[in-house]
């Protein structure tokens, strides 16, 4: 591991190399479209680092993100169209200008007031002179219920949203009937149609519970992942694989695997 100490410019100076006609190979080649997969890739080993809670890991994975920035705007300097300085400068302006209560004489004195402000502000920046323009905003390259959870945001602060959490719920009830009826139908692109209506529906309660879907289906998928671990593991300390078992013994180990999960969570609250 090299032992000197980088700074902002020093990383500058070490993707600038990689690029050069005698750098790196790999690093020539790319694009702003080959590198989209990365950036992506990069951002997710983050969120699970953050949420391991090991701080080396964090620092690791932030800076595994900065190299994607850094390259990209390696990549666009070469042909003069920004540098990694107009992408600070940039990312900067907007801070200040995006803060006015903090900067300049607006006030703000909730995080609500703050969001509402900055959403204010995004909408005079960009010219939206229609809600629907701010809807269509939302990058349509954000997973699909984080993307519905925003879009429902930028709604609601049009005021098309319901009264009480109770509206929401009322609207879950009518599209699983809807669902099933679809189903009954046989009708695949119907039926498509009323699973997209009762995820989005259900992404409309948890906005109304301050709970993010998306990170809320991240972890119930660990969870899933876990448990069925621990099945598989109880299964072959009998001697037994899944495939020869039945639906029943699953279950049944299962539900030993969240009883023991249980009682972990109940010893450590002690």
């Amino acid at each position: 591991m090299d032992a000197r100490q980088y700074d902002y410019e020093g990383l500058k100076a070490v993707i600038s190399k990689l690029r050069a006609p005698d750098g790196c190979p790999w690093d020539r080649e790319q694009t702003h479209e080959s590198l989209k997969r990365y950036l992506i890739e990069e951002t997710y080993e983050t969120l699970e680092a953050i949420d391991s809670g090991d701080s080396a890991r964090i620092c690791d994975e932030l800076g595994d993100v900065l190299l994607q920035v850094v390259l990209h705007a390696q990549i666009a300097s070469e042909t003069g169209r920004f540098t990694l300085d107009d992408v600070v400068n940039g990312v900067a302006a907007k801070m200040v200008a995006r803060h006015r209560h903090v900067f300049g004489d607006a006030e703000a004195a909730t995080a609500a007031d703050v969001l509402n402000l900055w959403e204010d502000i995004k909408k005079k920046e960009k010219g939206h002179a229609s809600h629907a323009q701010n809807l269509r905003d939302v990058p349509p390259h954000l997973p699909a219920l984080m993307r519905g959870y925003k879009v429902q945001h930028k709604a609601a602060k049009a005021g098309f949203d319901w009264d009480h959490i109770d509206g929401a719920w009322q609207k879950v009830h009518e599209e699983i009937a809807e669902l099933e009826a679809a189903a009954a139908s046989g009708n695949k692109a119907h039926m498509e149609e009323e699973l997209g209506d009762l995820l989005f529906a259900v992404v409309n309660v948890s906005r109304f519970m301050d709970i993010q879907p998306e990170l809320a289906l991240t972890g119930t998928i660990e969870k899933f992942i876990r448990r069925f671990s621990g099945v598989e593991s109880m299964a072959a300390a009998d001697g037994r694989k899944l495939e020869e078992m039945t639906l029943s013994e699953m279950d049944s180990l299962w539900d030993k695997v969240k009883a023991r999960e249980r009682t972990t969570r109940e010893n450590d609250s002690e």
